[in-house]
This record gives structure tokens, C-alpha cells and sequence, in this order.
């Protein structure tokens, strides 16, 4: 029997039928000892009433199109300059030759993004999205985050709505909710400076939710933000999400730091620890249940051995085969860039619970 604080024990016993409140989530971030042990227990539990013994992942594909970006996130080591060695902008042709033979080799989904290269707008992106759907209709496009949206909209001198009509008239399926790194003003003055801010990054994903474009609902943590922080950054989702019910997924993102301008430069700590990671993939199943049921485990950032431990903490989804996945490579990620359906289905059976394929929204998914 494990002898928990009696605080904790009672948060915890609370937490089995309804979502944590901010203040005790901020509590449990700072637990320590077997009430550490408590809180993990906890969630799987509630893991398990809530979406069972599923794990899930997609076959998918990740094309980034241009590294070429005038943005200044310090966090980044991907963004190259115009002319730099190693930068590269691909046209659309090229993307799509890329989408066709993925497609064929059974990638049901392609996750489209790149950098904020001054020939890219709304039009660059439509023009994208149709020829992709012309030559593959039944792929899903999950593609651009709402710093590309936003930007994409500034650079056609449109609205963010107006851009999402648009794009979803050419056949966008969903976009990415990246960008949202951590939802504070003060941390993202740090670390992402001129990147847009926690009021527009919710108008974006708001917009695009009421427009019937849904997202995946991200946090790069570990980096110069507050355990609050954190915190607060999953009630926002929250409040968005039972608003407008938009969200497909929580995907946590432990900060890759080793190549980043911001960790070279010794403005920010060498990421999260593993107990973080634990406490976060936690917490975020106390707090969000069934509001947002899917909470995905980054295998790219965490490793294989990791990222099924995290499956112990709350997560039921292992995100997706990948693809050239190099934003994570680039920034210091050592655990490759894409992987095989049997390699997945080894890590999941291996715990004991039952590997799945799935769509971008959870609509159809088959035991395999």
C-alpha cells in the first residue's frame, strides 16, 4: 500500500469522477515520492473508463515544404535563412510527387507545414491543398498551424475566417495546434518573440473551430516557464474546448533544447524531467476526462522506451508512423524520424493493451 499525503489522496480520490480544478492540478504538479506514484496510478484509471484499453496511432506523413522562415522563436533550430546552406522551398509539384507515392504506400494522412517564407500566403496554401486533393481525394490534409493561418492571412491581406473558408472549401481536414507553445504573454515575449499572441493563437483555432475545421491541441513545456504556467496553459484549452468542442487530440511536447538558440544561449533550462513528463501526461487526463479524450504520446521527442512508460500515465494515443519528421531532428531529437506499424503494435502489446489504427478524428478506428 502506498503511503500518500492526505491531501493528495484525497484530490486523487476526487479526481476518479470529475476533472481536477486548477488549484489542486497546481498542487499535484509539485508532488513528490509515492504520491508521484498516486497521481500516475490515478490516471491510468481514469485512462481506462474513459477510452479503455485502446492505444491508437495513424499512418501518416509529415511533409515540411520550406525551412526558409523570417520568424525569431529562440526555441527553434530548424528555421534557415534565404540562400543558407541546407535551406530548401519546395514547389508545389514537389510536394505533391511526395504526397502521391506516401498515399500509395498507405499513409492515410499528410501533415503539411513549413516556415514563414515571404512568398507564402492564403493562395500558396490553397493552391497546395487542391492539387494534394486532386491527385489523393481521400487523404486527409492535417496541415498549417495558426501561425501559418495567421500569417498566410497578413501576407493575402485577408482575414484568419476568411483564409479558412478558403482553405476548407480546397479540402483542408484539419490543422495543426501548434504555435500555442506555452499560452502566456510573458514566456512568449522570451521565447518566440513577434510570434502571434495567446489572443490571437485563440482566435485562430476558435475561428477555424467554428468554421468546422478542427485541430490537435499542443504545450512545449520544459523550457523557461513556471509550473503555473503549464497549468494555466491546459485550462485555456480546456475553456476553449468547452466552447467550441473543436479539439481532436492533447499532444504534450517536451522541449528539445540541445541545438535551440534560447538553451545555447543560456536563457532556458535543458528541458523537463521524466517525472515532469509523467506529472504532465497525469494531470492533463485528471483535468481534461472526456473533454479532450485522446492524449497522444510524442515517441519522436520521448523515445520508444519513454513514451511507453507515458502510456502508464494517463496517454492512450502513440501519434503516427511519421515521416521526415525534422523540426524535433533538427532541434537535438535522437529517436529517428519515422517508424514502422510493427514496431508501434510491439510497444503496445508489450503493456497490455490493444494497438489500433485510427483516423485524423478518432471516427474510425480498427484493432489490428
Amino acid at each position: 500500500m502506498l503511503n500518500i499525503n492526505e491531501k493528495t489522496k484525497k484530490i486523487l480520490d476526487k479526481s476518479l469522477d470529475e476533472a481536477l480544478s486548477y488549484d489542486d492540478a497546481l498542487y499535484l504538479m509539485n508532488v513528490k515520492g509515492h504520491d508521484i506514484n498516486g497521481l500516475i496510478s490515478t490516471a491510468d484509471l481514469v485512462r481506462e473508463e474513459i477510452v479503455g484499453n485502446n492505444v491508437t496511432f495513424i499512418n501518416n506523413w509529415n511533409i515540411n515544404f520550406t525551412n526558409i522562415c523570417s520568424g525569431t522563436c529562440g526555441f527553434c533550430a530548424f528555421k534557415k535563412n534565404e540562400g543558407e546552406a541546407d535551406s530548401f522551398f519546395m514547389n508545389v509539384d514537389e510536394i505533391v510527387d511526395i504526397a502521391k507515392k506516401v498515399h500509395k504506400n498507405g499513409a492515410t494522412e499528410l501533415c503539411i507545414q513549413g516556415g514563414l517564407h515571404e512568398n507564402v500566403d492564403t493562395y500558396f496554401y490553397e493552391d497546395i491543398v487542391k492539387s494534394v486533393k486532386a491527385e489523393c481525394p481521400d487523404v486527409h490534409l492535417h496541415a498549417f498551424s495558426p501561425m501559418e493561418i495567421y500569417y498566410g492571412s497578413k501576407q493575402a491581406e485577408i482575414s484568419v475566417d476568411e483564409t479558412l473558408k478558403i482553405l476548407k472549401k480546397a479540402g483542408l481536414g484539419t490543422i495543426t495546434g501548434t504555435a500555442a507553445e506555452i499560452l502566456d504573454d510573458n514566456v512568449r515575449k522570451i521565447i518566440c518573440n513577434g510570434k502571434l499572441s495567446v489572443d490571437e493563437w485563440k482566435d485562430v483555432i476558435k475561428t477555424a473551430h467554428k468554421n468546422g475545421v478542427r485541430s490537435t491541441s499542443t504545450m512545449m513545456y520544459g523550457h523557461v516557464e513556471t509550473l503555473e504556467d503549464r497549468v494555466k496553459h491546459m485550462e485555456i484549452l480546456r475553456n476553449i474546448q468547452e466552447e467550441t468542442h473543436g479539439f481532436t487530440e492533447f499532444v504534450p511536447l517536451t522541449f528539445m533544447h540541445e541545438n535551440t538558440p534560447i538553451y545555447q544561449k543560456g536563457k532556458s533550462s535543458p528541458g523537463a524531467t521524466g517525472v515532469e513528463d509523467l506529472k504532465v501526461y497525469a494531470i492533463a487526463r485528471l483535468m481534461f476526462r472526456d473533454l479532450i479524450p485522446n492524449i497522444q504520446v510524442s515517441w519522436v521527442k520521448l523515445g520508444f522506451k519513454f513514451a511507453q512508460t507515458c502510456l502508464l500515465a494517463g496517454a492512450n494515443d502513440m501519434g503516427g508512423t511519421l515521416g521526415e519528421e525534422n523540426i524535433s531532428k533538427s532541434a537535438g531529437a535522437s529517436y529517428g524520424s519515422s517508424t514502422e506499424i510493427d514496431n508501434l503494435k510491439t510497444i503496445i502489446t508489450d503493456i497490455g493493451r490493444t494497438p489500433a489504427l485510427r483516423d485524423t478524428l478518432y471516427e474510425n478506428i480498427v484493432d489490428i
